[in-house]
This record gives C-alpha cells, structure tokens and sequence, in this order.
C-alpha cells in the first residue's frame, strides 16, 4: 500500500512538473512571438517615417525650385530689355515650371483624397485612344526636347474617370522621360486584345533591379542608387497609378525592356 501510495504522489508530481513545464514553454512561446510583432511593428514604422521624412524633403525641393525659377525669370524680364526670342523662352521655361508645380500639387492632393476614401470617382465611357493621344501631344509640348514614340490603337474605349485615366497616362510618361537619358526614346502604346485593354510606356532607362519591382508602387518608394535618388521625385507618382489602375478594375506591372530599360503595362477591362 505504501509503495502504491508513493507511485501515486510521485505521478503527480511528475504531471505538475510536466503541466509547469508545457505552460513555462507556452509563455515563453508567446514572450518570442510578441517580441517578434513589436520589432516588425517597429521596423515598419520605422520605415514609414524614415519615407515620410524623405518625402517631406523631396517635396520642400519640388515645390522651391518651380518657385525660385519662376521668381528669376519673371524678375529678367522686368529687369531686362531682352528680344522677342529671349522672352518667349523665358515664358516657356516658366509656364512649363507653372505646369510642373501644378502636377506636383494635384499628385498630392490626390493621395490624400484617395488614401481618405474622400475622391468621388465618375463613371463614364471614355475614348481612351484620344484621352492618350492628348496626353502624348501634351508631353511634346511641355517636352519639346524629348522624343515620344506613340502606337496608340484607335477606338478603344474603357469605362472610369477621365481626370483619373489622364493623370495615370501622365504620370507614366513623366516618369519614363525622368529615368532614361535626353537622348532616348520613350514608347506609349495603346491596344485591345480580346476583352482588355493593354497600355504600355516603355522607357530606355537604368531599368529597376528585380527586388525593387513589387515595391516601387507602396506610397513614398523611390527606387534605385544614390544615382537615380537625386532625380527629382515625391515617390507618390507610381503609387497613385497603381491606386487609379485599381480603381478601374485593372492591374499595373513593371517588366524589363529590351534592350534595356523599364516596361510599364496596365490591363482595363473593356467598356
């Protein structure tokens, strides 16, 4: 009986130290795990104010230098007796600074809308072959040194907003002429294949190393070395395509160009 007795304290015992055990093991389990969610929450906040400071910084430079070339060039010619040419060139480089900072303040009062759910967004049946032919001519003129390759399809028409559509179209070529050297092309194509819509703008550029592919659409990103970073930028132009693509039922996707350079392509359903 005794022996009986002692088998039976010493089994649960044996339980006690085994359920201490499993529940010290648990709880240190749960520690790693919540230590694990604290440094990755951190990381990323880390990672987003580290964006934001950036882009504070980069929009404070986009915003004082359209400023201070307009202001010097306005003061030329009210300092100045220049001939007819000198003035038009004059009034050209500021009207297309003018055009640059109005882009700039649309991008981000854009971003804001959509991140706040606030942007009411039409629903129209749009010529999208003539909404980006207009697009390309504009380019021309604001980029008069710039050559812009176009095989724009005629008569394809999508359903959507056409302030939306025209400022992604924009935002795409603005972005290939920024990355690719002035003695480049870029190529903007339009077509429908079954019942999508496939445009693509093409540029002869550094190109976008693979890491950075799935990334360059998150709001403030900016890719590349320290080389393409001094490139003017806000890192809102890409991330506001993805959101009006997205908004439109569609997809963006960035792929390498031959024989080098980017290649960015969204897919619309057709109206």
């Amino acid at each position: 009986a005794y022996v009986e007795k002692y088998s039976r304290i010493t089994e649960a015992q044996q339980r006690k130290t085994a359920q201490y055990a499993g529940e010290g093991v648990t709880f240190l389990a749960l520690i790693l795990l919540g230590a694990v969610f604290v440094y990755r929450a951190t990381r990323k906040q880390l990672k987003l104010s580290q964006q934001q400071q950036n882009f504070m910084m980069a929009i404070t430079h986009e915003l004082k230098t359209p400023i201070a070339v307009t202001q010097l060039n306005l003061e030329t010619l009210q300092k100045r007796k220049l001939d007819e040419d000198k003035q038009q060139k004059l009034i050209s480089n500021t009207l297309q600074e003018a055009n640059r900072l109005n882009s700039l303040c649309n991008n981000i009062l854009l971003a804001s809308q959509l991140d706040a759910g606030q942007y009411l967004q039409g629903e129209e049946e749009i010529n999208l072959s003539d909404l980006a032919g207009g697009c390309v001519d504009d380019c021309k003129t604001r980029f008069p040194q710039r050559q812009v390759n176009e095989a724009i399809a005629t008569g394809i028409y999508v359903t959507g907003e056409p302030l939306l559509l025209q400022m992604l179209v924009n935002n795409l070529l603005e972005n290939a002429l920024k990355y690719s050297p002035k003695d480049k092309p870029v190529t903007i194509s339009l077509a429908a294949s079954g019942n999508e819509v496939r445009l693509t703008v093409s540029d002869e550029g550094m190109g976008i190393a693979d890491q950075e592919k799935k990334k360059i659409f998150e709001k403030f990103y900016r890719a590349g070395d320290e080389n393409t970073r001094k490139t003017k930028g806000t890192g809102l132009g890409l991330y506001l395509c993805r959101k009006i693509t997205e908004s439109h039922k569609g997809y963006i996707s960035v792929t390498d160009n031959t024989p080098v350079g980017s290649s960015f392509t969204v897919i619309f359903p057709l109206a």
